[in-house]
């Protein structure tokens, strides 16, 4: 099965058919290798106007299709994906750096999306309510209208889908912006994914651009619902753009996700589940263990088990070799992870390995003894550093853990479980697994999280999806026209 084999997509944009961007075109780039893959077309201000407008009336439509139908497409949509593996999973390495088996989450879980979303349109949408007038009165979820989705290079696939999917089959129209870095495995294969399911013209528009375009999404009357996923940063902006405009913004943002290592665990059995936490994708991940707080008595037993397991891990081009880890997706984020790298050991730290790179690849780092004043204990790292901070007591730990802005995920290795939950309810997080390390994401379970991190759970699960992607709407029915006095 092919998705983009025919090269239609090459310097254009996707408004329910291939056509230029106003914006011109870019290319898209292999971070392992500098290679040009092909150009991508360049969305404008002005295309978004365009696409809003077309959206708004073509939605009206989409929702009106009995909800089999809609039902049908979002399954097609999840059988052409799981048929197109071999083609996603290439194009995930070649322009995210993604290894091959995180490739192979990224579909599955794509698909799960889509085979999820498939069951809204039939799930029960409103409720009766008790009223004191001799009238039916109900209350009933309707789509929003038009949904925009901005999202991200890491998981291009997943963070983009996980909102699209809901969002079409609730309904609604769909304008994608993706990361202009990722704008084929993110965007692009979307355009004719959703063209080959069966999506009608102008629902589900493509439109690749820089924060102009996300601000013009942002702003665009036609536009109801923001679905972005991204730096906590820009995730502000977001907001108080949205709110500005008096429209709902579903952010799922930054982490610094701690897993908490408690004196009675198998410490080799923890280090690998630390390691998995931190170096899967290199550490692009939002969910990323990015603190290991380990009970003292095992904290320098703990960081040479996990500096051992991760010191030879092979680096490299994941689309031609097999490696563990990937290359970052471009300098600026190189150098960034390698600043804080540095700064932390200044500020105390103690590199146990890695903390050097070739190009883009980036080697596994454990950082041992980090004092919580250390940039890579106080902020996001997003790449492959590991940085192991002990602790003496529970309520230090819990302290320490929650100290910070962010509140995305939380991993807690014990073998008294119990006391493992009650150490979380002490935790803010939208997400907590105990015996677990911090990245986990299933299609039925929902996601997000609190402070810096997000505004809670808006994706994943039936109540979550219909939250997000429809408005509440009262109703009532009267058999006859009522007296009034005048």
């Amino acid at each position: 099965m092919a998705l983009l084999e025919d090269g239609a997509w090459r310097g254009k944009v996707w408004t329910g058919a291939w056509t230029d961007g106003a914006g011109g075109t870019y290319p898209a780039v292999e971070p392992a290798t500098g290679e040009e893959l092909g150009e991508v077309g360049k969305a404008t201000p002005a295309d978004v106007e365009e696409a809003g407008a077309r959206a708004a009336q073509a939605q009206r439509g989409w929702a009106a299709l009995p909800f089999e139908q809609r039902a049908a497409v979002l399954r097609r949509a999840g059988d052409l994906l799981a048929a197109s593996a071999d083609e996603v999973k290439g194009w995930l390495a070649r322009e995210s750096g993604s290894i091959l088996p995180f490739g192979d989450f990224q579909v599955h879980t794509s698909a799960q999306e889509c085979y999820e979303a498939s069951a809204l349109p039939s799930h029960p949408y409103g409720e009766l309510l008790r009223t004191g007038s001799p009238r039916l009165s109900f209350a009933r979820r309707v789509p929003v209208g038009v949904v925009g989705v901005i999202a991200p290079f890491n998981v291009p696939t997943i963070l983009a889908i996980r909102a699209i999917a809901p969002a079409l089959a609730l309904g609604n129209a769909v304008i994608l912006k993706p990361d202009p870095r990722t704008a084929v495995s993110g965007g692009a294969m979307f355009a004719a994914l959703f063209e080959q399911a069966g999506v009608p013209e102008g629902v589900f528009q493509v439109l690749p651009g820089g924060a102009d375009v996300g601000e013009a999404l942002v702003v665009d009357p036609a536009v109801r619902v923001i679905a972005f996923t991204g730096s906590t940063k820009a995730g502000r902006a977001v907001g108080a753009l949205a709110g500005q405009h008096l429209k709902r913004a579903h952010l799922e943002l930054g982490g610094n996700s701690a897993l908490i290592v408690m004196p009675d665990v198998d410490v080799t059995a923890a280090a690998s589940v630390g390691a998995w936490g931190t170096f899967a994708h290199s550490g692009q991940i939002c969910m990323a263990t990015s603190r290991h707080l380990v009970h003292a008595s095992i904290a320098e037993e703990y960081t040479q088990v996990l500096t051992d397991k991760v010191k030879d891990l092979p680096v490299g081009d994941p689309f031609r070799d097999s490696v563990a880890l990937g290359p970052v997706i471009d300098a600026g984020q190189r150098d960034r992870v390698h600043g804080l790298v540095t700064a932390s050991v200044d500020a105390g730290a103690t590199v146990r390995t890695g903390g050097t790179y070739d190009g883009l690849f980036y080697r596994p780092t454990v950082l041992g003894d980090v004092p919580v004043e250390a940039p890579a204990y106080q902020q996001e790292i997003f790449g492959p550093v590991a940085p192991v901070t002990p602790f003496s007591s529970v309520d230090e730990v819990a302290e320490l853990a929650a100290g910070t802005e962010y509140g995305l995920s939380l991993g807690i290795l014990t073998r008294d479980v119990y006391a493992g939950l009650q150490l979380a309810e002490r935790i803010p997080a939208g997400l907590v697994h105990i015996n677990d390390q911090t990245v986990n994401d299933e299609a039925v379970a929902p996601f997000g999280g609190v402070g810096a991190s997000g505004t809670g759970s808006r994706h994943g699960g039936p109540q979550a999806n219909i939250e997000a992607f429809t408005e509440t709407q009262w109703v009532t029915l009267r058999g006859d026209l009522p007296a009034y006095p005048f």
